[in-house]
């Protein structure tokens, strides 16, 4: 027997909450353990007995014994409070900026009462801390995030219903924090999502850039780059800490002393300050933080230089410290370029290790203790300099000896690495190390000959394998190679697919597998459900937990296994198809805003949105749509109505100085304006380019996207996580065998997924093929002819294109995979078109399937494996009338 809900959809009747109307989020069956959640007063942790606070701060702590009431008039007065005390606005001019502002900052001051006392029952229980170290986060926005995982966004919402405010359009208020580029941010960000909802005692450490990457502009069908000001408006989620600050030093020279130590002196000191970002978990009390350091000048103002008229050299210093944390990736096509990059990894480090040693301080002990309650998670080859600098502290500061200092160092650092292609890295030239950081290198230096006798003691004679192994590259100008430090100075190596570990061991780092089997591990990435499928996509979230009559997938994505006891249930198929296709209605409505492209919501909605690379193949795709245009072309009317329609949407950046990924931009948008004008196929063929793809155009596309294209050349992806985004929410992918394209096909079916083209091991095969006279595939040959011949798009703007695939030239091989992926699109084709059930059953799948991709899953094996770190879970708030508080 089944009950009608207020939204007249059925659900079993087992008891199980209705949707709250207009909240689009399911209203939980039980209560999520977030003191936030419930309405009414909690008292706050005690962190001492009463008897040992001091008598004179009794008022101090009797004001701060409650926690900020969650009922709805509480909450209100506190919007409106925000907005008259904090933003200065009266209440005729509180706006919908003003009201999302002031919402923030009242969801903020409850999730800093949270934060304070997470903090504090970790010191009281003296825990072991995982600092994990990003040059990127790629956090999106925040008030929504917040409000779900504190359980608080129904009663937020019906507090600004009740002053005149519409929740959900305050939600596009928010600017995206532009603290990262793509899939390495964002799996960062996943990653601290994770760690407090599983109560990790957990930090997140970067930097807070003050204009990010850049705000991508597309004008003539180019892209161009415009700073990204997303903190022109304040940032309502950061705490500025200007208590906490730390001196980073650059240049200079150094003196070794009698004892071991050196004196590292002169140069240019700067100070790098703390911003924090609270972090709540979800279903817990814990709230962990990211704190993002900001670069500023050590003096301030040379006011003799000013009095000297000499105005430039008075702001010289500020100019110079504040550049380190502008923008994220400056240009490193010269030497300054370069210069300003290995500044910002070290400036970071720097300041985060000397906080992580300072908070180890607060309890005296040996600092050789440090790895028993330290680990230091290095986010690929940006960090590792860190470890030099553990050594330089641990030497010079803390007066431990070479061998030791190596032993701490090393039983505190773990490292991940995030590529397979050996360009990709990271190396700096020693003259610019020896420049910037003298002491630094001296010490990798030293890390590396004492590695190289190890070595040597094992494969005596074998001077190849030393110089393969070394940290120093040898040529006209020696480098310092990063990974090789990484994995010398750490315990423990991830990769983060299957085949990506694989490779590492095999081809990237074959000879330091054979030397340290055991630091090799694999940790497959993994996304955040509550993002990526309870908040970007609500009606299919809804969807599932009515089916499953629980909303435990949230926290436990296995449990999604579950509806495919549904899928042949022709009412589930009802409910899962209008979900995806209200989903679909809405992006056709932002294409339409955005562009000014009009699209059909019911045509195929193929998507291929990331970072813009020719490894990632958007080139391949866009061929691909060239022949497809014709061959509609040179169909007689009738036929063309047996053609799937298609609405291909692109999206992604182009760094600013790769100029054959801003090439393939303007390709895709000068074909895309050829076949969007066409009128004789009309609605057949769609091709959008979306500008300034980030984190909430990701969240509106990955909902309503019916195939997903994850076509990179075998072997050269190391993971990919926008692949798993999709999958979640029921999209169907087009995909190589790379990356973590080979576990989802695992996880969800190999009759679930499109999988075409060459594997890893035949791509090497091909590669050996390359030379002048290596020959096309006849099809594409033919594209590239019509693009030369200037019947479709000016040939002069894409010949640069043209020639990257001929001559050998196609390293690639966008055209040993030509044929193989026209023909996965005809089979694609095929079942959207002619087995629409078939099609539904799929998408099911591949959502039921998607219970390993979960950063949850990602973050427990780290914990288990790598971190060794136990959940410290906080003790649940008391009532204030009840008899007794808990006590940390």
């Amino acid at each position: 027997m089944q009950a009608r809900t207020p939204t007249g959809i059925e659900t079993p009747s087992s008891g199980f909450a209705s949707p709250s109307v207009g909240s689009g989020i399911l209203t939980p069956s039980y209560q999520q353990k977030s003191r936030l959640g419930h309405p009414g007063s909690f008292s706050r942790l005690r962190d001492l007995d009463e008897e040992q606070r001091d008598p004179k701060k009794k008022l101090l702590f009797e004001l701060l014994k409650v926690y900020s009431p969650n009922d709805i008039r509480s909450i209100q007065e506190s919007i409106v409070k925000h907005a008259e005390y904090s933003l200065a606005r009266n209440r005729y001019s509180i706006d919908d900026f003003v009201a999302c502002e002031a919402a923030a900052l009242a969801l903020r001051d409850r999730l800093l009462e949270s934060w304070n006392d997470t903090q504090q029952y970790y010191m009281k229980r003296d825990v072991k801390r995982i600092y994990y170290l990003s040059l990127e986060f790629l956090m999106g926005r925040s008030l929504k995030n917040a409000l779900t995982n504190a359980n608080l966004e129904d009663l937020f919402a019906t507090s600004l219903k009740e002053l005149g405010f519409d929740l959900e359009k305050l939600y596009e208020q928010e600017y995206d924090a532009a603290l990262g580029n793509g899939g390495l941010g964002r799996l960062a960000a996943c990653f601290l999502d994770s760690m407090a909802t599983l109560n990790i005692p957990g930090w997140g450490y970067g930097i807070r850039y003050e204009y990010g990457m850049f705000r991508q502009k597309i004008i003539g069908g180019e892209q161009v780059e415009v700073p990204d000001y997303w903190l022109n408006r304040g940032n309502p989620w950061e705490i500025e800490r200007l208590d906490v600050c730390y001196p980073v030093r650059f240049y200079g020279s150094f003196e070794r002393l009698a004892d071991g130590r050196a004196l590292w002196t002169g140069g240019e000191v700067i100070q790098a300050v703390a911003f924090d970002v609270p972090v709540p978990g979800y279903d817990t009390y814990n709230t962990n933080n990211l704190r993002l350091w900001k670069a500023l000048p050590f003096k301030e103002f040379d006011l003799d230089a000013f009095n000297r008229a000499d105005y430039y050299k008075a702001i010289e210093a500020e100019e110079r410290a504040t550049a380190i944390s502008a923008v994220l990736y400056p240009s490193d096509g010269t030497l300054a370029g370069k210069e300003l990059r290995l500044k910002q990894e070290y400036f970071f480090v720097s300041a985060t290790l000397q906080d992580a040693i300072r908070r180890f301080k607060k309890i005296p002990r040996s600092i050789q203790q440090l790895p028993s309650k330290v680990c230091f998670q290095l986010n690929d080859t940006h960090p590792v300099i860190a470890i030099a600098e553990m050594m330089r502290i641990l030497i010079d500061h803390e007066g431990l000896k070479f061998l030791e200092a190596l032993e701490v160092t090393r039983g505190c650092f773990a490292y991940t690495n995030h590529t397979v292609m050996p360009e990709a890295l990271e190396k700096w030239s020693v003259p610019l190390f020896e420049s910037l950081l003298p002491r630094h290198l001296a010490i990798i230096y030293d890390i590396n000959f004492n590695f190289l006798e190890q070595v040597r003691k094992k494969y005596p004679g074998d001077d190849g394998k030393l110089s393969r192994l070394s940290i120093i590259e040898e040529g006209a100008v020696k480098m310092v190679r990063m990974a090789h430090l990484g994995i010398v100075g750490s315990f423990a190596v991830n990769g983060v697919a299957e085949l990506h570990t694989q490779l590492l061991k095999t081809q990237v780092f074959p000879e330091f597998y054979e030397l340290w089997p055991e630091k090799f591990q694999n940790k497959t990435n993994g996304i955040t459900p509550r993002r990526w499928l309870l908040e970007c996509n609500p009606a299919l979230a809804e969807v599932i937990s009515r089916w499953l009559e629980s909303d435990d997938w949230v926290k436990d994505l296995f449990e999604l296994r579950g509806i495919l006891e549904h899928a042949d249930n022709p009412e589930f198929q009802r409910e899962w198809s209008e979900a995806r296709l209200e989903n679909k209605r809405q992006l056709a409505a932002l294409i339409h805003q955005m562009t000014g492209i009009q699209v059909d919501a019911e045509a195929m909605f193929d998507v291929h949105v990331k970072r813009i690379h020719e490894y990632k193949r958007q080139l391949l795709n866009i061929l691909s749509l060239v022949d497809r245009y014709q061959y509609i072309l040179s169909l007689d009317e009738a036929s063309r109505k047996q053609i799937v329609p298609r609405v291909v949407i692109f999206a992604g950046k182009a760094a600013p100085g790769y100029k054959m990924a801003k090439n393939i931009i303007r390709l895709i948008n000068d074909v895309g304006r050829v076949v969007n004008s066409d009128g004789r196929i009309g609605n057949l063929l769609k091709i959008v380019f979306l500008p300034n793809y980030n984190v909430s155009l990701a969240e509106r596309i990955v909902a309503a996207a019916d195939i997903s294209q994850h076509i990179s050349t075998a072997g050269t992806e190391a993971s990919g996580t926008s692949n798993m985004k999709f999958s979640l929410n029921g999209c169907l992918i087009v995909g190589t065998l790379d990356g973590a394209n080979i576990e989802i096909r695992e996880e969800v079916g190999d009759e679930n997924i499109f999988i075409f083209g060459l594997n890893a091991q035949q791509v090497v095969e091909e590669r050996k093929k390359l030379n002048s006279s290596y020959s096309l595939n006849d099809k594409l040959t033919k594209v590239l002819e019509l693009i030369e011949s200037g019947t479709l798009v000016n040939p002069e703007k894409h010949q640069e294109v043209v020639d990257s695939l001929r001559g050998g030239r196609d390293w690639y091989l966008v055209s040993a995979d030509f044929e193989s992926y026209l023909q996965i699109q005809r089979k694609v084709d095929e079942i959207f078109q002619n087995h629409a059930e078939t099609w539904l059953k799929m998408s099911i799948h591949c959502t039921a399937g998607s219970g390993k991709f979960s950063s949850d899953r990602t973050i427990s094996e780290y914990t288990r494996d790598i971190w060794q770190v136990e959940p410290c879970p906080c003790p649940e708030p008391t009532r204030p009338d009840d008899n007794h508080s808990r006590n940390i």
